[in-house]
């Protein structure tokens, strides 16, 4: 729902399944494990492994903020 707006389509989120980048894992993430990527070069991917069922959610994409990244958008600043 919140991708339209934020200008990710759903085939660009697919399409970088080959091409993506780890930023960040959160194993103990509150309900499944999850992991942050870098998709192609310009939006990171939030999604959740749920091993047991055989599929990957996804939680959220974006656009990060440049301000709040290092150069890459694979390192956060420091605040």
């Amino acid at each position: 729902m919140r991708l339209g707006p934020r200008h990710i389509s759903r085939d660009e989120i697919l399409a970088a399944v080959n091409s993506y980048q780890l930023v960040e894992s959160y194993p103990e993430d509150k309900y499944l494990p999850s992991y942050l990527i870098l998709a192609g070069a310009s939006f990171h991917v939030l999604f959740a492994t749920d091993i047991e069922e055989d599929n990957v959610r996804v939680v959220t994409a974006y656009r990060p903020d440049p301000r709040e990244w290092h150069p890459g958008l694979t390192m956060r600043r420091s605040k």
